[in-house]
């Protein structure tokens, strides 16, 4: 049970995270929906309260935009002044295969939001979770890393676009930063580890192109091969609450058990050079 816990979900207000912010409740924790449509948010706060029987003290919504570096620092002012504890940050929010566009602060929108977006929320949220310990980070990325790759020379994809790639490079990207993540929580109380949710109906392909025709088919097959959205949020419940992973570290889960990673997502090397990187483009001065 997760009774007295606070729990930030990013993108909560639909498909995984929403399912996800619906199970911490029913395990009587207190959620957080960072999202960055808020009348969608508030309806989906109000399902879960009626799904629930929680009040409007357990499930709050909060306006975060991960396109806005503003925004983002707006966000975890108001936690930091409001919240005396954090106990889980679920970074779950994300963007998939959108044509070529930037973020309000010029970056590549699917790296901007899935990995930038995140490291520093993340980063911002960091002394309030040590504070907090034991409290623990969870990182939603994909199977689909495979076919990425970290190209430091056009991390911005402006000499080279193909928005599968892009997604692809932005979900090894989450798993790079956990990967260093890690490595610079240790024996802070806070543990960071990654998941591959598998593929789940939710309308994160809102981008990806059916033909009318082939639609009725599609979405028959969909039901019977994809996972539910309460399927898919097994596994961040299970980072975000199991006595089992007390302690655990640094690992990328799926179906709520250790997945072995390709070498490129944990390459200490790369992990670090792109958390660098990373520091500088949100503007982080240490």
């Amino acid at each position: 049970m997760m009774q007295g816990k606070t729990v930030i979900v990013t993108g909560a207000n639909s498909g995984i995270g929403k399912a996800t912010a619906a199970a911490i409740v029913k395990l009587q924790g207190r959620v957080i929906m960072a999202c960055r449509d808020q009348t969608k948010a508030e309806e989906a706060a109000q399902d879960i309260r009626q799904e629930t029987g929680a009040d409007g003290r357990q499930v709050i919504v909060k306006q975060l935009d991960l396109a806005s570096l503003k925004s983002v620092r707006s966000f975890c002012e108001d936690i930091i002044k409001e919240e005396p504890q954090l106990h889980v940050l679920i970074n779950n929010a994300g963007v998939y295969q959108c044509p070529y566009t930037k973020t309000e602060d010029g970056f590549e929108m699917q790296f901007g939001v899935n990995h930038l977006g995140h490291f520093l929320l993340t980063h911002l949220l960091m002394d309030l979770l040590k504070r907090s310990a034991p409290s623990r980070i969870v990182v939603v990325s994909s199977k689909l890393y495979k076919h990425g790759d970290i190209n430091f020379e056009d991390l911005n994809s402006e000499q080279f676009y193909d928005k599968a790639f892009a997604y692809s490079r932005s979900k090894l990207a989450n798993l790079l930063f956990t990967c260093e993540l890690t490595r610079r929580l240790e024996g802070s109380g806070v543990t960071a580890n990654a998941l591959t949710p598998g593929i789940v109906r939710t309308n994160l392909g809102r981008h990806v192109h059916i033909p009318v025709l082939a639609k009725p088919l599609f979405n028959l097959i969909s039901r019977g091969l994809f996972k539910s959205p309460e399927e898919g949020a097994q596994t961040s419940a299970y980072l975000a609450s199991s006595p089992d992973v007390d302690g655990v570290q640094g690992k990328c889960f799926a179906n709520c058990k250790p997945l072995e990673l390709l070498d490129k997502a944990t390459d200490q090397e790369v992990a670090s050079k792109l958390w660098d990187i990373s520091e500088v483009m949100v503007g982080i001065t240490t």
